[in-house]
């Protein structure tokens, strides 16, 4: 009779090991399998980002493009940001899109330029383990005079949840130059 017991004692003991032996491979493919793909995922992730940026930033282009030649002429643009952060450098003239992601978006150290456009330059610089990539247009060759909320300064506008309502305006010429002003709608 001891027999018969110990036999059903050690095939429970033995289903308990290898249940506990499978969980813990499973486990332990779930972080490799986990260890890689996750990366692979965030460059995914910040490539669909970063093309995204980059039709916000050819839409506010476009949208000053329109109104360069007509003093008094104003457009909505509506620029959602994710990641990253636009830069609307007044005192050079300059609109600038930035993101640090571990995505490699073109070749480090040149700057590319838009084939469609020839206006937006595209530079990603290795920092570390990450890349920095931005896109800039420079006005300042195309006689338009950048303005943030009708004053040459530096704002930078970072990531949020809900989409910045930015106000385009051409406010006339001075020195030849379109006065084109960008200011949050609703923000004095």
């Amino acid at each position: 009779m001891k027999r018969v017991v110990s036999k059903s004692l050690n095939k429970r003991g033995q289903v308990w090991i290898e249940t506990v032996i499978y969980t813990s491979i499973a486990l332990l493919m779930i972080g490799f399998v986990l260890t890689y793909a996750k990366p692979e995922i965030e460059k995914l992730q910040d490539k669909a980002v970063l093309e995204q940026s980059l039709e916000m930033f050819k839409i506010i282009d476009n949208t000053i493009s329109e109104i360069k030649n007509i003093a008094g002429n104003k457009r909505e643009v509506e620029v959602g940001i994710k990641k990253g952060s636009l830069k609307i450098d007044g005192e050079n003239d300059k609109i600038i899109f930035e993101m640090e992601t571990i995505y490699e978006y073109s070749q480090p150290g040149e700057n590319i330029i838009d084939i469609i456009g020839e206006r937006i330059i595209t530079n990603t610089e290795k920092t570390g383990e990450l890349n920095k990539v931005s896109f800039t247009i420079n006005y300042l060759a195309e006689n338009i005079n950048i303005t943030y909320q009708e004053k040459d300064e530096f704002k930078t506008l970072s990531k949020a949840p809900a989409p910045y309502n930015l106000l385009i305006s051409n406010n006339g010429k001075s020195d030849g130059n379109a006065l084109i002003d960008i200011s949050l709608k609703g923000v004095n």
